[in-house]
């Protein structure tokens, strides 16, 4: 056995805890580029899976997906948002193009926890002017936008139409409050 100095063997443990810290997949929910590692998990009637934090949710009816996004614990979680858009892949053209849908928000029977649920969407409106340009293949947002305040105490749970999807980020505030005029 190989016996050490005190002052090196302090040194080599002290080393070791902060490079376990700093490396363990546990010990940040943001990756070295400040990405936050959200858990998205989608299920539809036939693959459905009851999970422990969710299992108290309504199994997804056919036709409807079930999407849960599951938020890691940040420090001062106060100070970022959850932004969550709720759409469609559609090809299209120069136009502009809508899509219609209520995104309902429904509490849980007995548990008060809230999830979303949109029962259908259709094609809405769209201008007709004259491209020239190739279809392409782009995200069309049902309605507007959802943030909410991040809070990874419970999943986010969402029932969707089949064919739709559901895409998130994070936002963090860059500065302090400041009061108008001062």
């Amino acid at each position: 056995m190989l016996k050490l100095p005190l002052s090196l063997t302090i040194l080599l443990i002290c080393t070791t805890t902060i490079m376990t810290c700093l490396y363990s997949p546990f010990a940040h929910a943001a990756n070295p580029e400040g990405k936050i590692n959200i858990v998205s998990t989608v299920m539809n009637s036939d693959d459905y899976q009851a999970l422990s934090a969710t299992k108290m949710y309504p199994v997804p009816e056919a036709g409807m997906v079930q999407h849960i996004l599951t938020l890691p614990a940040l420090n001062n979680e106060q100070q970022y948002l959850l932004e969550v858009q709720i759409g469609q892949q559609k090809m299209v053209d120069c136009n502009k193009v809508r899509l219609i849908g209520e995104i309902s928000s429904l509490s849980l029977p007995g548990w008060g926890y809230i999830y979303y649920q949109v029962d259908n969407i259709i094609q809405g409106p769209n201008t007709l002017m004259m491209c020239t340009e190739p279809k392409k293949e782009k995200f069309i947002v049902l309605n507007k936008s959802m943030t909410q305040p991040y809070d990874s105490r419970q999943p986010i749970v969402f029932y969707l139409p089949e064919g739709t999807d559901l895409r998130y980020r994070v936002w963090k505030t860059a500065s302090d409050y400041v009061f108008s005029g001062q």
